[in-house]
């Protein structure tokens, strides 16, 4: 986490389990019916399939140890408890092996709307309904072990690809364009804004574009890019990753769509 933050991360029981209290329980239940009502409509079919899969409930903050087993049984991909934020090299490492980090603890009712650091309901009903989708699970891992081969010097720019697909990427469905990044479908203000054409700016997925487009992690996202299918998201990392970010690196960004954050 950041040095400023006030959150401490949980730890594990002899048993395996998080302690979590009546009023942690209220917030994510809160959380969970608020953007269920929200994504019903939003989220694509895969997403909401892979909340019935883990069997995501409001009544309880979920288990660790629970998410991980469903995980294992649809998709053989796990999580992992972290203690804080980890150096970028662990989360690569952790991706590689088919673990997913989590952070183990839930904001607080102050930070209901808004969280900077991700907590447990962004982890866990952001991105894990989405590793019950081979394709999508395969397409984490196969980031991972890119990102561990190509190391340090790459790494910024592949998080670019991360950014824009795992946090907030939408897909284009029969049903119409349907999100499912974690960054979307676990914040209401996101939910919304990257439904409402007139508020952002969505582009078609290239993979060239997307390593070359800087972000801003504080703010509504200005820029969606949307794919076609799981299957093609899958492919995108068995393309020539180095030779795309190198191309990437001698192009240079595009300009900012969005101001400098303040000092």
């Amino acid at each position: 986490m950041t040095k400023e933050s006030s959150y401490t991360a949980k730890l594990p029981g002899p048993d395996g389990l998080y302690a979590y209290s009546a009023e942690e329980d209220a917030i994510w239940g809160e959380l969970y019916r608020r953007q269920m009502t929200l994504l019903a409509t939003t989220a694509c079919r895969e997403y909401l399939e892979g909340v019935a899969l883990l069997g995501l409930m409001p009544q309880k903050v979920p288990q660790l140890l629970d998410v991980n087993k469903r995980l294992n049984e649809t998709t053989g991909f796990g999580v992992e408890g972290v203690p804080a934020l980890i150096p970028p090299s662990q989360f690569y490492a952790l991706l590689s092996q088919g673990k997913f980090p989590l952070a183990t603890f839930l904001r607080r009712r102050e930070h209901i709307d808004y969280i900077e650091e991700p907590d447990l309901f962004h982890e866990v009903f952001g991105h894990c309904p989405m590793l019950t989708n081979k394709n999508f699970a395969n397409f984490v891992r196969h980031f991972g072990e890119t990102a561990v081969r190509l190391g340090k010097g790459y790494s910024w720019h592949l998080f670019r690809l991360f950014w824009f697909t795992v946090e907030f990427g939408l897909i284009n469905t029969p049903q119409g364009r349907r999100c499912f990044g974690a960054g979307i479908v676990s914040s209401p203000s996101e939910a919304k804004s990257a439904m409402e054409i007139q508020t952002c700016e969505f582009r078609p997925f290239d993979m060239l574009s997307v390593l070359r487009t800087p972000y801003r992690i504080d703010i509504l996202q200005p820029i969606y890019y949307v794919i076609d299918s799981f299957t093609d998201l899958e492919a995108i990392v068995e393309q020539d990753m180095e030779a795309m970010i190198l191309k990437a690196k001698s192009l240079g960004d595009f300009p900012p769509a969005f101001e400098s954050k303040a000092s």
